[in-house]
């Protein structure tokens, strides 16, 4: 199959596993109970209370309710969140600029940082070097990501000093605009130095707490991977041909061993937008994670619809993404096999 048609049938397939991921979140939400308590007051009589109830169709039969709800989703209209007081609509997608660019920062470090220790380990099996490097790396898959995210906190921040927590508040960015939310890339078209050093300032200990897991897991599976490559005829055959060691590592080895690992980055990324809940709750970042669990405790339906939704189309588009990079490393592999 090509790999141009495999791409069209999963994005016509994309939609209707939308739906179906939409429909089960929506009934399990709906069985914890109605979301009417984000509009009521203590002052409201039963009167007005029935009357709400009417607006929103909450007296309504499940796919009654379901059907204005995707209603509105489609228009853009995602419904009320009681904990920031104000339409879902309008407080995502700041929320969303936060979030992701915190995702994508712990990614890019996550995946440099990984592939490299990786392929360190990997040339040097067996040795000290080696050694120092599966520790680090069995640490971060073994440490839980909040207590990390605490410790760096104590010592960093309350004993240190070194680094500030939440998102930057600093004069600066109230001179420059915020054309895309992302506060890197915004000092970027800004032009200003200054600005973006604070960005990064502020990104360091959520981004080290949230990626070090995700580098431990690349590292161990590049590791593996590149030892296995490595033992294979086709290397001892190309060192036999008189290669130098340089080229048998990038052209070879190393192209072979970021095939199964691509399907580890691809999904571990994906799970970077999850663990950003408890780095989020921990540094006082105003993302989607440190909103989410605030819906959680307070019931808010409409917010922890919009967040599952859209974590579900996230991780739909990076299994894509993975399919496709993977069919690119290796021609050996057949799409839709």
């Amino acid at each position: 199959m090509q790999l141009r048609d495999y791409i069209i049938r999963r994005l016509m397939i994309l939609p209707f596993l939308i739906f179906g991921v939409s429909v089960i979140v929506f009934s399990l939400t709906r069985i914890g109970g109605s979301p009417i308590g984000v509009y009521l007051s203590h002052e409201m009589s039963p009167a007005e209370v029935a009357a709400l109830e009417d607006r929103f169709h909450l007296n309504e039969p499940l796919y009654v309710q379901y059907y204005y709800w995707a209603k509105g989703a489609l228009s853009g209209d995602f419904g009320y969140s009681g904990v920031a007081a104000a339409p879902v609509s309008d407080v995502f997608w700041p929320k969303f600029a936060a979030t992701m660019e915190l995702s994508i920062f712990s990614a890019a470090v996550a995946v440099v940082l990984g592939l490299w220790l990786g392929v360190f380990a990997g040339q040097r099996r067996n040795r000290w070097q080696d050694h120092v490097v599966r520790v680090v790396a069995v640490s971060g898959a073994s440490l839980p990501l909040f207590w990390f995210g605490i410790v760096l906190l104590i010592v960093f921040w309350a004993n240190l000093g070194w680094f500030p927590v939440g998102r930057s508040t600093a004069d600066i960015w109230a001179s420059i605009p915020h054309p895309t939310g992302f506060y890197i890339l915004d000092a970027i078209l800004a032009g200003s130095p200054r600005a973006l050093l604070d960005a990064l300032w502020h990104l360091t200990l959520p981004a080290i707490t949230l990626g070090f897991g995700a580098v431990a897991i690349i590292t161990r599976m590049m590791r593996s991977a590149l030892v296995e490559e490595l033992q294979q005829d086709y290397v001892d055959a190309a060192r036999a041909k008189g290669l130098p060691e340089r080229l048998v590592m990038n052209r070879h080895a190393k192209r072979n061993a970021l095939v199964p690992t691509v399907t580890v980055i691809g999904l571990t990324i994906a799970f970077l937008m999850q663990g950003a809940i408890a780095a989020e709750i921990i540094y006082r970042w105003p993302g989607l994670g440190r909103w989410m669990a605030s819906a959680v405790v307070r019931g808010d339906q409409a917010t922890i619809m919009t967040y599952v939704l859209f974590t579900s189309v996230l991780f739909l588009f990076a299994n894509l993404i993975v399919d496709i990079v993977y069919a690119k490393l290796d021609p050996r592999v057949r799409l839709g096999d």
